[in-house]
């Protein structure tokens, strides 16, 4: 027996995406890390899993792998490529999808015309408790002491928690050093990415991520929806902004608290393969 899967990538955040609803792949914490493993296996950010909802209001549900095993709520880039997969495989016909995440999360994904998706990323949450984040009360901005100095931070979430820190040159910033430290702060009791953004623009920005337990990636989603919230709350950006990370750009929409940010990006494929079961 063999296990059918498809690489996928959005802006060179990389994924296994598995078809779960025409073969069952009995995936577990330590197969997630043999597939992701770039020497041994098929190599990832991140292992999406296709599945059947039970939710009337949802098309299809998938899970979210990171490369280390541990299952997470959410990715942007990652739900671009689930909705592509699904349209390919022709498992969905053509239009919106709405696709059901662990914990009940819908996120409605259209086609657009140039072949992007644009993901409906839902509401920003803002109030710390919901992120979760140890602070006393909501702010726009957050003292953080890391590794014995203070630095200065705004946390988001968009599905998964996010830290946002404003740098005048990304390209020096001390993404290798300071993202994991950031990652690891006890103030955030179920980790967190940092994201470390450039302001060029009111419309325009640069952005780097460290996200959690998988490094710096060249793109992600979640992490450009929080930067721009970051910005807009602060008066920095202006509602439509175009996100420059390493692996290319994102366009997000935000017109502000209460609504829901909006993500257009590429999801392509890069090939597909099979594996027999003992690998899997």
């Amino acid at each position: 027996m063999t296990l059918t899967f498809t690489k996928m990538q959005g802006l060179g955040n990389d994924f296994v995406v598995i078809d779960g609803i025409r073969q069952q792949p009995g995936l577990d914490a330590a197969t997630v890390r043999r597939l992701a493993d770039r020497r041994y296996g098929i190599g990832c950010d991140q292992l999406l899993l296709a599945e059947r909802t039970t939710n009337p209001a949802a098309d299809f549900r998938y899970r979210i792998w990171n490369a280390d095993g541990g299952e997470v709520e959410h990715c942007g880039n990652g739900v671009r490529c689930m909705a592509r997969f699904l349209l390919d495989q022709g498992l969905a016909s053509a239009g919106p999808l709405v696709l059901e995440t662990t914990g009940g999360r819908l996120t409605r994904v259209t086609p657009t015309a140039d072949g992007c998706m644009q993901v409906d990323m839902g509401a920003p949450v803002l109030e710390p408790a919901a992120i979760p984040f140890d602070a006393p009360a909501r702010a726009l901005a957050y003292p953080l002491t890391v590794n014995g100095e203070g630095i200065t931070i705004a946390a988001v979430s968009m599905g998964n928690p996010h830290a946002v820190l404003r740098v005048d040159d990304v390209d020096h910033a001390p993404v290798a050093t300071l993202g994991p430290a950031i990652e690891h702060h006890p103030a955030f009791p179920n980790r967190v990415n940092a994201g470390f953004m450039q302001v060029l623009a009111r419309d325009r920005i640069r952005l780097r991520v460290h996200e959690r337990a998988a490094g710096e990636t060249l793109a992600c989603g979640t992490g450009a929806c929080a930067a721009v919230v970051a910005g807009v709350l602060n008066a920095w950006l202006d509602a439509r902004v175009t996100v420059s990370l390493p692996g290319g750009r994102l366009v997000i929409d935000w017109q502000g608290e209460g609504r829901s940010v909006l993500m257009t990006g590429p999801a392509q494929t890069v090939f597909e393969g099979r594996l027999s079961t003992g690998m899997a």
